[in-house]
Formats: C-alpha cells, structure tokens, sequence
C-alpha cells in the first residue's frame, strides 16, 4: 500500500503530540531492536520509511541475500525526539554541538526524521550497498558514515554523487 506524504506527516505530527507526555523511547519512536529487517513493515522505524526508500531498500536486500549478504537495519525513521537524545548524547561524547553535527543532525534537519534515510550494518551489507546501491538508486551521502544511505533516483543513470565528508558540508544542514 502506497502513502502520500501529507498522510505519514499528519500521522507522525499525532503520534508525537501521543508521546510528549512519557519520557522513554521506544519502538514507536524509531528505536529498532536487533536484527530488523526492510521486510519488517511492523516495525514504526521501517513502517515510517518513504515507501520509494523502503522499496528500493528492499529490491537491493533481495539481491544481496543471492550473494550471501544479509541486511540489518541500525536505524530508519526517528522522531524527532529521538532524534533530540541522539543530537544531546552526540554533544556529550563529543564535548560541543559543533563536533556533534559532524555525527548527528537536528530534527528540524534529520533525513531520518523525514524518513528519508536508513542505516544499514552490518559492514558487510553497508560495504556491498555503497558497491551495488546505485543500481536501486541507494547511495552513501557522507564519507564519515558508511551505513548511512538515502534515495536518489537518479544515481540508477548516473551514479551516486560524490560524498560529502560529514553532515556539516551538507547544504541540507543548513537550515
């Protein structure tokens, strides 16, 4: 089943207003257990992915489970406030919210807030996706994170674009 956009929004926008009141994340949030897959459509980190993602995502787990390569997903869409832990768990390990940024983006910035974005382990399937992932339109958009993949459906013609070296260089986290 297909979702518009302005449906996952308003969708996402009542579930967070549901969720302010309790302080612990869960999987309603975006927090994955081990071993989810693309396949696990149950599961709010998966369920909330751009469908076009979640299908590309999933034609290129197909294919590398025939090379012997099995996909894990770290990480799908968030909420933005686990997308706020993550940001101040960053500035903890990394003393500022400049280094931070290097590593972990705002939710107002977040691909994986849009649902837009999916981190993929183990190294072995984010090493065969950044090889293969064009063909589905899946690329690696920051050298500092190898399992960091989001859609561009033109990389199926013309490759990925080069990679930027950390979020800070992306214009996208910018605003």
């Amino acid at each position: 089943m297909a979702y518009s956009e302005p449906v996952r929004t308003a969708a996402r926008r009542i579930r967070s207003t549901v969720r302010s009141s309790r302080s612990a994340l869960d999987a309603t949030d975006g927090v994955v257990s081990d071993r989810v897959t693309v396949f696990d459509t149950d599961v709010p980190a998966i369920g909330n992915l751009d469908p076009a993602l979640r299908g590309a995502l999933r034609r290129a787990a197909t294919d590398a489970a025939t090379d012997g390569v099995g996909f894990v997903v770290n990480s799908g869409w968030r909420s933005p406030a686990y997308q706020v832990q993550l940001r101040r768990r960053a500035v903890a390990k990394y003393g500022s919210e400049q280094e931070a940024a290097r590593w972990v983006a705002t939710p107002a910035t977040s691909a994986h807030v849009r649902g837009d974005a999916v981190d993929v382990g183990p190294v072995e399937a984010a090493k065969w996706l950044a090889e293969h992932g064009a063909r589905y339109g899946l690329c690696q958009i920051y050298r500092n994170e190898p399992w960091h993949f989001e859609l561009r459906p033109e990389a199926v013609e013309h490759g990925c674009p080069p990679l930027y070296p950390d979020p800070t260089h992306d214009p996208r986290m910018q605003q």
